[in-house]
Parts: C-alpha cells; structure tokens; sequence
C-alpha cells in the first residue's frame, strides 16, 4: 500500500536526504514539494528543492509557500546549513521558476480531492500547512494527518536551552497545527538525535562513483563538520527530517504518547513544546509525540534506500 505524501520543506541539508529517502521509498507517492523559509531564505530553499529533484528525476510540482513566520521575523543562520541552505554547495541565488499556485493553496486542495489518504510532512517551520488550516478549517477532519519534525519535549532544545529549532522560528504557526484537531505526530528531538549519519557513511557515498553519490556527500559534510563543533558527543549528525519522512511510512518504528502539547510564545521560553497541565475540560490529547524509535530499523531502511539511488 503506498501512502500519498505533501512534503512541506524549507529544503537544507536534512531536507534534502528526506527529499532522496521519499524518491527512493516506493510505499509512498510524492505528490509534491511545498517549500517554506527556515534554514535558508525562501528563494534559496526553492532553487534547491528545484535542483535536487532534477539530480533525483523527480518530477512532481513544487509549490512556493511562506517567506515568514505568522507573527514574528526570521533571522537566518548558516552555521549548520551554510547560507544557502546546502553546505555551500549551490551558493546564494535566485529561484528558478516554480508553479505559482501559493503552497497552503495546494495543500487545501489535495485535501479535498484524496481526504485521509493524504499526510503532510513538516520538515521546516508549520507556517505552511497552518496557513492552510486557516484558510478552510476543514482539513483538520479531511486529512490523513501530519507527521511534523520538530520539538524537543523530554530532550534538550538546539536552539536555546528548551527549544527546536522549527518550532522555535514559528511557535504561532505551530499552535495552529497542535490545536487545530488534525492528527499530528510530533518527530522532534527526543529521537532524531538517536538516529545518526556518519562519516563513514559519507565516504561510502563518495566512493560510489556515481557524480549524485559526490553532490550529497560534499553538502553533508558541512552539516558533520557543524556537529563536531556543536555537538562532539555525538559522532555524527543527526537525521532528523529523514526520520519524519519514516515514521509517516512506518509509524511501527516510533513509540508515541499522547500529549495536551503547547507551543511556547513568550520571549523568555519561545518555542518550547510542553504539557498543556489544565486543558479545557473535556478536551482529548492533541499530539502524538514520539518518545522511542526503532533507530537501527530506520536506518538500515534510509541507508540502503539512499545508496540505492547512488
């Protein structure tokens, strides 16, 4: 049975392994690529979602979407991206042309048209698709779900102290998402950072041959230099948008609990995803949080469904 997948990327260097692993994964068909900001400006994230689907032959629609968060102003980072979003690969640059229908548009839509055959993948801020519950409140009966990476709600942040880094750029948005009804599957810290990419993996990938193997191997190698820098103790960097991807096509390989789950919004603990203690009463949890993963499984499936494409 294959799944029918939106991804909604703000398209990096995870994000872009995510975008291999789903074009080499046939349980599930792509219908498209709605493009966000986050690790990189929206023009940048477009031109790169563009690029990467010609080197993997993909050929679905690319949609553009968001170029900030609801509420607030985005500062870009390329300390782990590079400036333009894949380790300095590609460099800073226009997008390209792309299909103008607006992406929360096409998410509505394709919701209509497969209802709760459809899931949306988040791997970059929920801007997107919460524009889209906002703009037909209905999705949130009509849609499969959305299995979202982000959050840090038993682990550490990567931003601050407490915070993920998607939910940090736009906790508005993911309020939106968290209390919106739609069936969500939080994939945040608590088990990307079991699930690990290796130099040694790099080197397979570079001495495969193949000039695709090459083009994946130099930009992720920024993303492991970043991490020895940041964070040393963990060997490797962390797969964290691939592993949405996988538990949107085998939930069985994540332990979930239901959470009344929140989105901080104050300045002092922006971002921060935490225990709702007093919801309204009568209200059911609203988001399945990931808390254990079946790390060698999912690997061992990204890995060889990767390399396959090399």
């Amino acid at each position: 049975m294959t799944r029918k997948i939106i991804l909604d990327a703000d398209t990096g260097i995870d994000d872009a392994l995510a975008l291999a692993y789903l074009a080499a994964s046939p349980e599930a068909e792509l219908l498209a690529v709605t493009v966000t900001y986050g690790n990189t400006p929206l023009s940048n994230a477009l031109r790169n979602t563009i690029e990467l689907m010609k080197r993997l032959q993909l050929t679905v629609p690319v949609y553009s979407g968001a170029e900030a968060p609801m509420v607030r102003t985005k500062r870009y980072s390329g300390a782990f991206h590079g400036e333009d979003g894949l380790g300095e690969s590609l460099g800073v640059g226009e997008a390209p042309p792309h299909t103008p229908i607006r992406a929360s548009d096409f998410i509505v839509e394709q919701a209509h048209r497969h209802g709760k055959d459809l899931t949306v993948v988040t791997t970059g801020p929920m801007t997107n698709l919460a524009e889209a519950l906002l703009t037909d409140p209905s999705l949130a009966d009509k849609l499969g779900g959305a299995v979202c990476m982000g959050g840090a709600v038993a682990a550490p942040g990567n931003v601050t102290k407490f915070a993920e880094a998607n939910v940090f750029m736009d906790p508005e948005a993911a309020n939106t998402v968290f209390t919106s009804g739609l069936p969500v599957m939080l994939i945040g810290l608590d088990v990307t950072r079991k699930t690990l990419l290796t130099e040694a993996d790099t080197r397979r990938w570079r001495d495969s041959g193949s000039g695709l193997g090459r083009f994946f191997a130099d930009f992720t190698a920024f993303y492991l230099d970043a991490y020895k820098r940041h964070y040393p103790y963990l060997k490797g960097c962390a797969l964290h948008d691939p592993l949405a991807v996988g538990a949107a096509l085998h939930p069985e390989w994540v332990r979930t609990v239901p959470f009344f789950l929140h989105a901080e919004t104050d300045d002092d603990s922006r971002g921060r995803t935490i225990e709702n203690l007093f919801p309204p009463e009568g209200a059911r949890p609203n988001v399945e949080v990931a808390l254990q993963v079946e790390a060698e499984a999912f690997m061992k499936d990204f890995f060889a469904k990767v390399e396959g494409l090399f």
